[in-house]
């Protein structure tokens, strides 16, 4: 893949730059570690500009942010209630726990989105619960450019100062995208370990109507 990379990069540019970033939000397996290296490396050789390589990579990667964002707002948490009353055991979350997401979202939102973006692994899927929870777009905006310009500056900084050796880069970040995975599944299975005594179709936050 990473030749597929360098061979767009070298003849589209900028342009190539942004799209292969695009792609990236869109569909996370392409590796935006990859992407912004090889961009720095073309930075560093003086076929690109850094700041330009840095501007490309931030923009093509928020258009991706903001179509996961409107996608997931246009669908709305409270079309989720059914299944998550449904579903809670296996989605590990009752309707109250939503409830309660929402509410501290809207006091952290902005540091939860501004911090993910820069989490491997999941900096993709960041844009989902802000579009769900339906946080204000300019706050969206705010922390995603924050984050996500940070992030390219960071990869496409490496790969300039690395050279040839981008590969390095994920000698460190894939070990660290696979820890972060390696915690969301084990996350996701203690969960599920502790909604054991919750009956599937079941959701403890309906009330109890035969006590009334």
């Amino acid at each position: 893949m990473s030749d597929w990379i360098v061979r767009l990069i070298e003849q589209s540019g900028y342009l190539g730059v942004g799209f292969l970033m695009f792609l990236e939000t869109v569909f996370p397996p392409i590796p935006s570690e990859v992407i912004m290296s090889v961009a720095g490396v073309a930075a560093g050789q003086g076929k690109l500009n850094y700041g330009l390589v840095v501007a490309a990579g931030t923009a093509g990667a928020m258009l991706g942010n903001i179509l996961w964002y409107l996608a997931a707002r246009a669908l709305g948490i409270l079309r989720l209630e059914p299944i998550i009353h449904r579903w809670g055991r296996w989605i590990t979350m009752s309707w109250v726990e939503v409830k309660r997401a929402e509410r501290w979202f809207d006091l952290h939102g902005t540091f939860f989105v501004f911090v993910g973006r820069l989490v491997p692994t999941v900096r993709s899927l960041v844009s989902i619960p802000a579009g769900l929870l339906k946080m204000s777009f300019r706050r969206f905006m705010l922390a995603s450019t924050l984050g996500t310009g940070a992030w390219t500056a960071l990869l496409a900084g490496a790969g300039y100062k690395l050279g040839e050796n981008y590969t390095d880069i994920n000698k460190i970040l894939g070990p660290a995208s696979n820890a972060v995975l390696v915690v969301l599944i084990a996350g996701y299975i203690y969960r599920v370990w502790t909604h054991r005594h919750m009956p599937v179709g079941e959701d403890a936050s309906k009330p109890d109507l035969t006590s009334l």
